[in-house]
Order: structure tokens, then sequence, then C-alpha cells
């Protein structure tokens, strides 16, 4: 049973960046939703059957208490059907940072993981691109472009949380031609569909997300990124010709919105979430309260994590989400080499997309938080098996040694 989950858990990180262009409609979902299921299906009776599960860590603490604490904003909402709604929505979404800690067990399982994200993020990117292409966006001269099924924001952030993935796979390990090809092949392709959303907030996290990824290649194949950047100008030049002109317009202007303040009118939505914040500062209005709260239309968003958080759980929930990006900063600073470098720029392309956008609901947000915290892991019970499977190619594998292995007695809890 075990394996079976293990398998069902690499689905469901497959399934997540494109979840949202393949919805059954009710009672099933989207395919992420089925394939959270089906995992959720499969763990229990393999932890039952096997009578114990692993101690979990600070960050499954924490995401527990986050979760009880949104249910608890049921008791005082606002907005009693859509709290039960996000109930629901919690529970899909946080209960991947405690499955992938229970059924992931090595350096091997990391990289499988890391692997299955960025082939779902290629599936995003070629749907991107089929949109392109398509018959009736020709016609319909569109600037903007999306998967079936997904906004054009929530593409690009979804993409762009797979470029420091993928550059961690490329530049590590004893990388097989498929996962180069897979790797690498993503970078260009990625970076062409999030200019095709014409998302300004995207484009600027995938500035964040490529520089990281150039500092990591570089670093870690000093050789192989410069034959990349002998082949960046015609790719360059590639991209400019294929991407209309009127998404280059769109993108033109980032800096005009960012001198008004305006922000294309999230300046006057924040402003209506602080007030609906000042209202009910500690104990907030409701989990999924937002627009009720802040009188603005069903349709409307935060478009600002930390804001939404506060609204909904007040303070208390503000405090704990704090604490579950503080402990991923702390996984984070416990690997090292690319891996390290990688999934710090993976966070700071996170921390970059909530400015803009509400995604502490997102699938993506916690499937990255239990990577991270999973690595984090690693790196503490078996740092020789984790530097050795994400050495640096351009470098000698000797380095690694001498390092202490800590016995990993205590990790289990028995039932």
């Amino acid at each position: 049973m075990r394996r079976a989950a293990w398998m069902l858990l690499v689905v469901f990180a497959f399934t997540i960046p494109w979840e949202y262009s393949l919805d059954l409609g009710e009672p099933w979902g989207n395919v992420a939703r089925i394939a959270g299921l089906a995992l959720l299906l499969a763990a229990v009776p393999a932890v039952l059957q096997a009578g114990r599960m692993r101690r979990p860590g600070a960050m499954q603490w924490i995401v527990l208490a986050f979760y009880l604490w949104i249910c608890c904003t049921y008791f005082w909402t606002i907005d009693p059907a859509a709290t039960l709604v996000k109930l629901r929505s919690y529970f899909q979404e946080l209960m991947i940072v405690w499955l992938l800690w229970e059924f992931a067990e090595d350096s091997g399982d990391l990289r499988t993981l890391l692997q299955a994200a960025v082939a779902g993020s290629w599936v995003l990117a070629i749907l991107t691109l089929v949109n392109f292409s398509s018959a009736q966006a020709v016609a319909e001269a569109r600037i903007r472009f999306a998967a079936y099924g997904q906004d054009p924001n929530d593409i690009a952030r979804f993409l762009d949380l797979g470029f420091p993935l993928a550059a961690a796979l490329a530049a590590t390990g004893k990388t097989r031609w498929t996962e180069r090809v897979l790797a690498l092949g993503y970078l260009p392709l990625g970076l062409l569909a999030v200019l095709l959303t014409a998302s300004r907030g995207g484009f600027l996290a995938a500035a964040v997300a490529v520089a990281g990824c150039s500092i990591l290649l570089v670093r870690a194949q000093p050789k192989a990124a410069l034959a990349g950047a002998v082949a960046l100008p015609p790719l360059a030049a590639a991209i400019w010709l294929i991407v209309p002109s009127g998404t280059w317009q769109r993108l033109s202007t980032i800096p005009q919105q960012l001198q008004s303040g305006n922000l294309n009118q999230r300046l006057n939505i924040w402003s209506a979430g602080w007030r609906a914040f000042a209202k009910a500062p500690i104990l907030g209005s409701g989990a999924g309260s937002f627009t009720s709260a802040a009188g603005l239309s069903s349709i409307d968003t935060a478009h600002n994590t930390a804001l939404s958080v506060a609204v909904g759980g007040g303070l208390c929930a503000l405090l704990l989400a704090s604490v579950i990006v503080y402990l991923a900063v702390g996984a984070v600073l416990r690997t090292r080499g690319t891996l390290r470098l990688a999934l710090a720029t993976a966070l700071v392309t996170w921390a970059v997309t909530s400015l803009a956008s509400t995604v502490e609901e997102s699938r993506s947000t916690w499937l990255l938080f239990a990577l991270i915290a999973f690595a984090g892991r690693l790196a503490e019970e078996q740092p020789r098996e984790l530097a050795a499977c994400f050495t640096d190619l351009g470098r000698p594998r000797t380095q690694n040694a001498g390092i202490f292995i800590p016995s990993g007695e205590g990790d289990e809890v028995r039932l």
C-alpha cells in the first residue's frame, strides 16, 4: 500500500500545475482533486497497515494548527457558506504537506517529485501554446493566452515556480539525457508561455526566477552556461518574433503601473481589505470572507496573500502563516550548494507572486513548502546521500566525503 501511495503522490505532484485544465465538474472536480482523493484513500490504509507513521516535523504541526484555526473561524464568520467551502479547499491543499512528509523517503524521491512538478509545468506550457496557436485566438487577435480553464495570471505563477526546480535538475546529479531535455527544455518553453500570458506580475516573478536560475547554472556548469549564452541571442530573437506586439505593449506598461501606484486597481482593493481587517484584527472575519468583509464583488480577490490571510483569520492566522514561511526559510538554509540556491530562488519567486496574488489556497504553494520541508529533513538525516544526488555536474564528488550522517533514531511514531 505504501508503494501505491507513493506512486499516487508523484501523480498528484504532476497534476498540480495544470489541474484546472481538466475539470470533470461536481462532484469530482479537477484532475488534481481526483488525484489527491485517490492519494488520501491509499495513504490512510497504508499507514494503518504499517502500524506506524513518521514523526511530524515543526512544519507539519504548524500547518495543522493553521488549518485548525481556519476551522475555528467558522464560529464567527460573516459568510458561513464561503467559509465552509474554504474549509474543504484548505484540507485538500494542506494535506500534501503531511502526505509528502510521510511517503517520501530519500533524495531519489525528492528528485522524482521535482521531475513530476517540472513535467506538469511542461503540460501547462504546452496547453498555453496550443491556445496561442488556435484558430479562435488568431481570429480574435488576442494579446493574452491561457490554457483552457485557467487564468493567465495563475498560469504565469505556476510556470514561474517551475524554473528553479528545472534548473536544479539540469545542474545536479547523474542527469540522464531525458531528464536534461525535461529540465533544460522547460526553461525557454516556460518563459515563452509566461510571456504569452501577458501577466505583468508573472513577468516580474519570472525575471526573479530566471536571474536565480542563471546564477545557479553558471555556478554549477560554467562551460555549459557559456554555451547557453552563445545560444541566447537567437533564442531571444525567436521569442521576440513569436510573441504578439500587443502582448509586448501590455508588458511594457509595468513601469507606468508601478509609478502610478494604482497597480491595475489593486490599491483600491488593498485599501478596502485593510479597512475590513481593522474591523476584526485579532480573530478575522472568517476564512473566505474577504470580498464580503471588504464590500467587493464576489469575483474579486485580495490580490495579496498576507492581506487575504489577515482579513480571513486575523493576526492569529497571519502569525501562523508567517511561522510556516519562517520554517521554510530554515529548511532551505539547512540544504547546501545548488539545491539550496534552487529552493531559495523558488521561495523568493513565490514571495514575489504572493505580493499581487492570493496564493494561500493554491496547491502549488503547499507542494513547494512540502518539498522544502522534505529537503530540510534529508539535509539532517541523509546529508551524504542528498549531496551525492544533487552534486553540481561540474564539481568533483569527493567534496562530500566526511559528512556525518545522523542515526535517524526516533523518526517514527508507533500507532
